[in-house]
């Protein structure tokens, strides 16, 4: 998608499925994920995945994230500073339809989400009329960037799903402030 609106580029096999089952392996076995719980309709939930975050400058970085942010830079184009990991452990984790607050990102900049383990499906539709929808199945090694623009009129989230469904680690970078 290129239009007024923002950019959206998918690059299905942005790394070989070597690497991405290798950068699986290690996000997966090696993060310290956390729970997280969340104040929704007057009430407080667990949030369904769990999340990990780093700076891409700090020591303790773990080698696949800085290999993912060192590749997503390529083919972004851009200098990201900051990664947010969610670990999607079946189909009842999920993430539900958003998009990233503006000031808590660089204007301009996009952001940039690779996809390991199993595939899942982001659903992103448009805030307004013409109202858009895209499913797009979201493949091992694949890389998704979004535009700035894309957060003023777009949301996505992964839904739950009932189909079973391997675990995923989404790796989100951002150029943050």
């Amino acid at each position: 998608m290129d239009d007024e609106t923002g950019t959206i580029t998918y690059h299905p096999r942005a790394v070989e499925a070597a690497t991405a089952a290798a950068w699986f392996d290690a996000l997966r076995d090696g993060v310290a994920w956390h729970a997280q719980r969340r104040r929704m309709y007057d009430r407080d939930v667990d949030v369904p995945r769990l999340t990990a975050s780093f700076r891409l400058d700090s020591a303790e970085l773990p080698w696949a994230v800085a290999a993912a942010a060192r590749r997503g830079a390529e083919l972004a184009e851009t200098p990201f500073n900051s990664a947010g990991l969610n670990f999607y452990r079946d189909g009842h984790d999920s993430v539900a339809p958003h998009n990233d607050h503006l000031y808590e990102i660089v204007a301009g900049y996009p952001i940039g989400l690779f996809s390991l383990g199993a595939a899942r499906t982001m659903t992103i539709r448009s805030k307004r009329q013409p109202r858009r929808i895209l499913d797009l199945d979201l493949e091992a090694g694949s890389f998704l960037i979004m535009s700035y623009e894309t957060q003023k009129y777009y949301d996505h989230g992964i839904p739950k799903t009932r189909k079973a469904v391997g675990p995923r680690v989404s790796v989100a970078l951002r150029v943050r402030p």
